[in-house]
């Protein structure tokens, strides 16, 4: 216990809280059981020493640990827990909980046994309570961290604050926000970086290097998360990297089963079931058309990489400029709105908004006539009418 205890004193000592987040406001912290899923690499670990700082004094009443410990090799979360517990702990944050095997019932006896016990827990994108030996769902309750927006990576990267946007505010209102905002900093400057860099927090640790952790993320989701939680065999991993392989040169990828399976050597069945693998990873992003849940077996309409930051990382060649402006868009979007194809142009939001993507030339024709349509244009600062630049969409979390 003391070691641990001593480790987390240093993290509680180097800890930054001049550059917080804002998703720090969105987790009610006052619930007992919390916990926040998310990609490898989003900050969530820096993220819950953050809260740790601004909340507690390092003393005997507040401890966080890392479950990918060696200590855990030989004793139990419960044994651990009940220790902290009985010398006054007050809080204890869990950090990678995915990597321990009976998380779901420990934590449900930690819950039930230790009743005036808070816990913070971290893990994996791929995280469901419904996966769990024990029911869950009625003590914890989870938030998901995505990684940076275009607006976060210019307060990371530039030091300037700029204010968050919900849709209908943007769009009704997009020609005296972006008027303001150009008046602060040119966003088209430093866009082209976000695209290459900017999803991914650890940006800030080397620029330069930044491509080969993301790469040690990538093949540590494939290799071990995955197959960890759905059970692959380690001899079908080859398959699922050769999968996505195939998709990150391909995307916006309109995928066609038979085709697919032949190309990979995989059964439709099996594809289906690791594309959803991916997609429950934040690999990959579905777009389905409205009325088909992401979760039955139903063909997507689209396959996207999560975001821009996996097409410079994974794409052969240099990445289609059409692409990314989709995956970012896509990105963007999805975090706090509902996201579909749309059979006359590129998306339709919220069931409601209809957007044409593209670049500098792009015209409304094949949205012309749609209620609550818009052109989206690269390489715009400004926009007029229904026009919105594309950079903006980055401004809406």
């Amino acid at each position: 216990m003391e070691s641990i205890q001593q480790k987390f004193y240093e993290k509680y000592a180097g800890i930054q809280t001049k550059l917080i987040r804002d998703f720090i406001n969105q987790v009610d912290w006052s619930n007992r059981f919390i916990g926040i899923k998310g990609n490898r690499g989003v900050g969530k670990t820096t993220l819950l020493l953050q809260y740790i700082k601004l909340n507690y004094k390092p003393d005997n009443k507040v401890l966080y640990v890392s479950l990918d410990s060696i200590y855990f090799s030989d004793i139990s979360l419960y044994i651990f827990a009940d220790t902290f517990y009985k010398k006054g702990g007050q809080l204890l944050v869990v950090d990678e909980i995915h990597r321990y095997k009976n998380w779901s019932l420990e934590l449900k006896n930690i819950f039930d046994d230790m009743p005036e016990l808070k816990v913070i827990f971290t893990g994996s994108s791929l995280l469901e309570l419904r996966k769990g030996k024990s029911d869950l769902s009625r003590r914890v309750v989870m938030y998901e961290m995505p990684g940076l927006s275009y607006r976060e990576f210019l307060q990371f990267d530039q030091n300037i604050v700029l204010p968050k946007y919900n849709i209908e505010t943007l769009i009704n209102n997009h020609i005296e926000i972006s008027s303001e905002i150009i008046n602060k900093i040119k966003p088209l400057e430093f866009f082209d970086s976000y695209l290459n860099y900017g999803y991914y927090p650890f940006f800030k640790e080397n620029k330069n290097s930044f491509h080969l952790k993301l790469s040690e993320v990538l093949l540590t989701v494939l290799e071990v998360d995955i197959p960890q939680f759905e059970e692959i065999q380690i001899s079908n991993i080859a398959y699922l990297k050769k999968l996505l392989h195939i998709i990150s040169n391909s995307v916006p990828f309109k995928p066609n089963m038979n085709a697919l399976s032949s190309r990979t050597g995989i059964s439709i069945n099996t594809m289906k079931n690791y594309l959803k693998y991916l997609n429950d990873a934040n690999i990959i992003s579905m777009l389905y058309v409205q009325n088909k849940e992401i979760n039955s077996l139903n063909k997507p309409e689209k396959i996207y990489l999560n975001d821009t930051n996996l097409i410079h990382n994974l794409a052969s060649n240099k990445p289609d400029i059409g692409n990314l402006r989709e995956t970012f868009f896509y990105n963007q979007l999805k975090q706090n709105n509902t996201i579909n194809a749309s059979k006359e142009s590129d998306f339709v939001i919220n069931k409601e908004y209809t957007f044409e993507i593209g670049g500098y030339s792009k015209n409304g024709t094949q949205i012309k006539g749609i209620e609550k349509s818009f052109v989206v244009k690269d390489g715009i600062e400004i926009g007029v009418n229904n026009t919105i630049p594309l950079w903006m969409f980055g401004f809406l979390y």
